[in-house]
């Protein structure tokens, strides 16, 4: 039997933001007229238009980071990410020498020239991105979280990591899982953020402390939507945010700047069924490793308490191409009737919720579907949002059709329109300026629980 097609991974109303402050006006503004456009000379090094003006900006170099110990800060407090970290050693290192050490690593070929070149526009692209945020410690903080990440990549590049069917969260020596956190925090508006119905994350919690399973069948948006999920429940729910288990594709956990960060996630690690068929002389691979990542979580779920997050979309979600307007991608309903039968047949009590997701803005993903591993990542600071709405129940939608293949679409359309109600309310929330209270209604009702 072959596994399922489980697809792929990988938070009032806000003020008027306040004018950033002085040290920070002149290099944001800078920065963002001379966009980091990466262009190869004759000889093929790599250079970004934008070096020139940061540094006529900061007046020379930018400020420095202290090395060793490195506190990743951001909006909502800071963490120490613990661990090896040769890269961070060095003293005193600022952002154009970061980017010479990465020159000097392609250069030396420990590593590969497409590697180097998307770290040095991520690196541009999430500068932008964190000093548009108005925090002080703006360049501080991306600084350090650059740092990590680079030094992370150039590990994993020399030194490769293989995920397992299933993969726990690594938080030691180094801390994978506090390491994104802090790494997609700084990105995230919580001025302009919400989570609907945060008591039923309180009553999944319970059930799960109950030894019953649960299951959050959502919307996908980005490879940063694991971290959104976290950082909008870790101080309302820390324990759904360390222990939930994503359902991802092959993409997170080959792409070398994405291993980092699923490396800090519980993992069931599968072949995307939209990309199955991309290479033909690897499908039977692909195949045999889903079957294996089936029986991992038919496991899993036997043990009682596991709380897992799937798409039965396919992927990530994408805009109309005629209207622009990004919208929840429709539920596979063969994903969704293989995910409840596995629930089914768990032998301990389980449970379906639809969750949506809104957070395109911060990372959003190509416009078309691609082939290849690598993709551009454009980045910003944005409100995010998050909402759960109550368990759906199989038999209840079901109870007046026998015909199953009826009963599998009646089922996953109730899913797939929760999504979609859910998606409205938090796009009229943060899109549209509404705020909680104006946004909420009988169903859904949001709230900003980190205040």
């Amino acid at each position: 039997m072959h596994a399922p097609p489980l697809v792929a991974l990988a938070g009032g109303a806000c003020p008027v933001a306040a004018p950033p402050p002085p040290w920070l006006a002149s290099p944001r503004a800078a920065i963002l007229a001379a966009p980091a456009r990466l262009l190869r000379s004759r000889r093929g090094a790599l250079r970004l238009e934008a070096k020139a003006a940061w540094r006529a900006a900061w007046g020379g170099r930018g400020p420095r980071v202290p090395a060793k110990g490195a506190v990743l800060a951001s909006y909502m407090g800071a963490e120490e990410v613990v661990g090896p970290s040769p890269l961070l050693d060095e003293e005193g290192l600022d952002d154009e020498e970061l980017i010479l050490h990465i020159r000097k690593e392609l250069e030396e070929g420990k590593l590969p020239a497409d590697v180097a070149s998307s770290l040095e526009e991520l690196y541009y692209n999430y500068k932008n991105a964190v000093l548009q945020t108005g925090n002080p410690d703006a360049y501080e903080i991306m600084l350090s979280n650059m740092m990590a990440l680079f030094d992370r990549v150039i590990l994993d590049v020399q030194n490769p990591f293989t995920f397992p069917p299933y993969h726990k969260a690594i938080r030691e020596p180094f801390d994978y899982y506090m390491f994104g956190q802090n790494y997609i925090r700084p990105l995230v508006d919580f001025r302009n953020s919400y989570v609907g119905n945060i008591s039923l994350f309180h009553d999944i919690e319970e059930k799960l402390h109950q030894g019953h399973n649960v299951v959050l069948m959502s919307n996908h948006q980005t490879e940063a939507d694991p971290a959104i999920i976290a950082l909008l429940l870790e101080k309302s729910n820390p324990w759904i945010s360390e222990n939930i288990v994503y359902v991802a594709g092959d993409r997170v956990i080959t792409d070398p700047l994405c291993k980092p960060f699923s490396m800090g996630r519980n993992l069931i690690c599968v072949y995307s069924k939209k990309h199955m068929n991309d290479y033909p002389e690897l499908i039977e691979m692909k195949r045999r490793s889903n079957t294996r990542s089936l029986k991992e979580m038919a496991l899993l779920l036997r043990g009682g308490s596991q709380l897992i997050w799937i798409a039965p979309s396919g992927g990530r979600d994408r805009p109309d191409p005629s209207t622009g307007e990004w919208y929840p991608a429709p539920f596979d309903s063969s994903s969704v009737d293989n995910m409840r039968r596995l629930l089914e047949h768990a032998g301990v009590p389980g449970h379906i919720y639809p969750l949506s997701l809104l957070c395109y803005e911060v990372m959003p993903p190509p416009q078309q579907v691609e082939k290849e591993i690598g993709e551009q990542r454009v980045i910003s600071f944005h409100g995010v949002g998050l909402s759960v709405t109550e368990e759906i129940k199989y038999v209840d939608i079901t109870a007046h059709t026998k015909n199953a293949d009826e009963g599998r679409e009646l089922f996953t359309d109730a899913l797939y329109s929760s999504v979609v109600n859910q998606y409205n309310v938090l796009k009229s929330a943060i899109f549209r300026d509404r705020g909680a209270a104006a946004a909420s209604n009988t169903a859904i009702s949001l709230s900003q629980p980190w205040r």
